[in-house]
């Protein structure tokens, strides 16, 4: 009888080390949490070596190093090292970096599930494995398993089955012990044969793969649990739930021990996916949502995917079609992801493919330079057999040509680098200037708040000041009460400076939030989303904004209509920034009426509309004026940068540019509908949740 076991995990942290190195994995890095050895430290220790260290070859090992740590951390920072590492091993010509780059590049890529590229890499580094001057069979094997990993999840199953027996052969050959031997290509065979149903044989490699795992030294064990987990998938499959489950649990063990979020996902997944398959569709949510919500912290790809469908599909067999269609919902949002996390890389490729490139074309010139002053000596060694006068004319026209080619490809390469200098100096100015114009942007931003944070911070400072003083009498009051005798007395006049004390309170605590919103609004955003009362930010906003035009034009006058759903809770979002956005759409607004004031000064009430809504999943924001509107062969370039409709000095260009920006990474949309000669309203459109 298979119970249901939940125990209690607590994420220790990502602390990792340098991992793979030696072929076997990741398990090393755990040895260092004993010593206090902390991620943070770890990645400042390697890039400080990068940046002090003199030898080449050191500086290769160290990226290699750092793309190891965020191998499964981040998969775009592990591929951007990696590159680094080849492109620096390359330069300096040292075969075994660049062996370990390209090897440890398909591992990563596999992970991502970009399988063409990781064979590509593969078949690179078994092409360097096999001219290495030693380690050359070990070297070859972890290619070989490389390749079979990849060809086992494309379904070409016999090729797999091939490439990794011929890495356990040449594993064998090259005489590795046990505790060097990667458990790698053991595992791969053992799924191929649990495909293939011959399950005899599956088990016979999961146990090898675990007994290797076994001999490992304590701290290079992290692998415990793939290998318990591949001898739980052959118990599970033949039936044996008991030994699948006893299997899962010495997973469950090492996991606790080593703390390695990727492959506590694969164990949670596998988990869930054995609950699911024996009807305990509880234990199967469980686990399911413990490796999705792993999935959230790290790109895990494809596990966080069936993390989220194994959830749906056990609420739809517990008939809860709900719960189901949130989490098919979540799956296909988690699809998306992986589809944008998948071009992160694939842009990443892109540039690494571009140096290859840029290098065999080098490579290429080089070579036909050679050929063409090989050409150049073998038509004069021919002519050596003529006259000799003609030989000297012939060799006096070839080195003139040759000195002539030489001045006209160094003046092209002089030509360039300077073309080069140029581009990479106007970039730097443009990036300075494009920073200095966004400050500038949020320094007028701030200024137009800061005189309606000085009108809004009076009125409490006033109430703090006017109960003040009545406090000084009644205390003068209390005193003499108390001299007379009276007490009920004395005691009324105790429970008013007590009332007056609670106002003088909340006043000085509605000045001290004024200070902290206008703090908050000057300081970078920290790019976390926090849960925030949408309709509390976007009404102080709005008085804001409006005294702070009222201090700059003191007889400026407009009406304010405001409709705030109140079903709206509170909803997450990086308040700094929608803050910002709302200030710039109020600041439009009120001068666009402003504006419309100073034209028609009778017969026309400026007026502003702030409007919030809850539609579905979503939620609007409108913000309506009555101003002169935008005219419409210009209302599409509005959120371009630099564009302002506004006089010389009066605007940027980077208000509604930098609104736009915000809103999107926010996951939401900006519009604006706009009647010239009748106002303009802007609408933003923000996801709940």
């Amino acid at each position: 009888m298979i119970t249901e076991l939940k125990p209690e995990f607590k994420m220790k942290g990502l602390i990792f080390a340098v991992v793979l190195i030696a072929g076997i994995g990741f398990a090393y890095a755990q040895a260092d949490i004993a010593s206090g050895y902390t991620s943070d430290n770890f990645v400042d220790s390697i890039q400080h070596k990068i940046l002090s260290s003199r030898t080449d070859s050191v500086k290769v090992v160290m990226l290699i190093s750092l793309g190891d740590y965020y191998t499964f951390i981040r998969q775009d920072s592990a591929i951007f090292f990696f590159a680094q590492g080849i492109e620096l091993a390359e330069k300096i010509n040292y075969p075994k970096g660049s062996y370990s780059g390209y090897a440890k590049l398909a591992f990563v890529l596999n992970t991502a599930s970009n399988y063409g590229k990781s064979m590509e890499m593969a078949i690179k580094s078994l092409k360097i494995a096999e001219n290495l001057p030693s380690g050359r069979l070990e070297s070859m094997a972890r290619s070989y398993n490389s390749m079979g990993l990849v060809n086992r999840r494309m379904n070409n199953d016999t090729i797999a089955w091939e490439q990794c027996l011929q890495s356990i052969k040449l594993s064998q050959q090259a005489g590795m012990s046990m505790e060097k031997t990667n458990m790698g290509p053991y595992m791969n065979v053992a799924l191929v044969y649990l495909k293939w149903k011959d399950y005899d044989s599956s088990l016979a490699y999961a146990k090898n793969c675990y007994d290797i795992v076994m001999h490992y030294p304590p701290r290079a064990q992290a692998q415990l649990s793939v290998a318990a987990s591949t001898v739980a998938n052959v118990y599970e499959e033949t039936g044996k739930f008991q030994l699948a489950r006893k299997y899962y649990l010495d997973g469950l063990a090492s996991d606790k021990r080593f703390n390695v979020p990727l492959l506590r996902a694969r164990l949670f997944d596998n988990f869930a996916r054995f609950y699911k398959n024996i009807g305990l569709y509880d234990s199967c949510i469980y686990y399911a949502e413990m490796a999705f919500e792993l999935g959230q912290h790290h790109p895990f790809g494809e596990l966080t995917t069936d993390a989220a469908s194994l959830v749906a599909q056990a609420y739809e067999l517990l008939k809860k079609p709900d719960s189901a269609l949130k989490y098919t919902k979540i799956f296909m949002a988690a699809k998306d992801t992986i589809f944008n996390q998948s071009k992160l890389i694939q842009v990443q490729l892109l540039n690494f493919d571009e140096g290859q490139r840029q290098k065999e074309l080098q490579r290429a010139i080089n070579e036909a330079q050679e050929r063409y002053t090989n050409k150049v000596r073998y038509f004069a060694l021919i002519a050596t057999a003529g006259i000799l006068l003609l030989i000297s004319i012939l060799l006096y026209r070839n080195n003139r040509n040759k000195m002539n080619a030489n001045k006209t490809l160094e003046l092209q390469k002089k030509e360039v680098d300077q073309q080069k200098t140029k581009a990479e100096n106007a970039l730097l100015v443009l990036k300075s200037t494009q920073s200095q114009l966004i400050q500038s942007e949020k320094m007028a931003s701030l200024g137009e708040l800061t005189a309606g944070i000085a009108h809004e911070i009076q009125n409490p400072l006033n109430f703090v000041n006017n109960f003040s003083e009545v406090n000084r009498e009644m205390a003068d009051e209390l005193q003499m009460e108390l001299k007379s005798g009276n007490i009920d007395e004395a005691i009324a006049i105790s429970n008013d400076i007590k009332e007056n004390s609670e106002k003088i309170n909340h006043h000085g605590k509605r000045a001290d939030a004024i200070v902290k919103g206008m703090l908050q609004h000057s300081r970078s955003s920290t790019g976390v989303k926090e849960l925030t009362d949408i309709n509390s930010l976007a009404d102080e906003y709005l008085r804001l904004s409006y005294h702070g035009l009222k201090a700059k034009e003191n007889s400026f006058n407009a009406k304010i209509k405001t409709d705030f759903d109140e079903s709206i809770e509170k909803i997450n979002i990086i308040p700094q920034d929608i803050g910002r956005v709302l200030l710039n759409l109020y600041s439009n607004a009120f001068y666009a009426i402003s504006e419309k004031k100073k034209q028609q000064p009778n017969n026309y009430e400026p007026t502003v509309s702030l409007c919030t809504k809850k539609t579905g999943d979503k939620f609007e924001i409108r913000v309506k004026d009555n101003g002169n509107g935008i005219p419409q062969k210009i209302v599409d370039k509005i959120f371009q940068p630099f564009f302002t409709t506004k006089p010389t000095g009066l605007g940027t260009g980077l208000g509604l540019s930098l609104s736009y920006d915000i809103v999107k990474a926010h996951a939401g949309e900006i519009r604006v509908d706009s009647a010239e000669g009748e106002g303009s309203e802007f609408l933003v459109q923000l996801p709940v949740n």
